[in-house]
């Protein structure tokens, strides 16, 4: 085999921005087709999977935590929960899609308490994401160790990339408007 010279610089900034460009559409931006990102998309799915409804009692948000990791998204805990605590703070989104019990931050900073403290369920708007998924309305794909199958996309009523919005990462993506300008009428 001949060894084919090659410009390092060229190479790395080559593969680098190959390799964001890959992450960024895969993880960082949501899919138009039901506004979620997957990592959203598959704490939902765990939590319909765990039978963790908004009518029902709140889990820990821990136990949340190890079935997406375990089953769905084999990234480290943190951004998993990070992302439940995003999904339960009505500062950052207009329309809550966990319901969360505890310490989730606040809007000057503050940090959620650890998820050891904390507990959760779905949003009742979340139902309307996940509604019809049983009935072959979108397709299904293997989950990272081909063990299970998970939603490609959610079959939602609801437009969550309009009603919620989204920001992205490497300043490849911008955020769009978290929360829609309200229609106004004159006092």
């Amino acid at each position: 085999r001949e060894i084919t010279p090659v410009n390092i610089a060229a190479e790395l900034t080559s593969s680098y921005l190959d390799y964001a460009m890959s992450v960024i559409v895969g993880r960082a931006l949501p899919d138009v087709r039901d506004g979620l990102k997957p990592v959203h998309r598959r704490v939902l799915y765990a939590m319909n999977e765990l039978g963790n409804d908004w009518n029902k009692p709140y889990k820990k948000s821990a136990r949340v935590v190890g079935d997406v990791i375990g089953k769905y998204h084999p990234h480290g805990d943190s951004a998993v929960y990070d992302t439940i605590v995003r999904m339960a703070q009505d500062f950052s989104m207009r329309y809550m899609l966990v319901d969360g019990q505890g310490n989730f931050g606040s809007v000057d900073g503050d940090n959620a308490a650890a998820m050891r403290y904390t507990e959760v369920r779905m949003a009742r708007i979340s139902h309307e994401l996940l509604a019809d998924l049983d009935k072959e309305t979108v397709d299904w794909v293997p989950n990272y160790d081909g063990t299970e199958m998970i939603p490609a996309v959610m079959p939602t009523k609801v437009p969550t990339l309009l009603i919620n919005g989204s920001s992205g990462i490497a300043g490849w993506a911008w955020p769009t408007q978290h929360f829609p300008p309200q229609p106004t009428s004159p006092e």
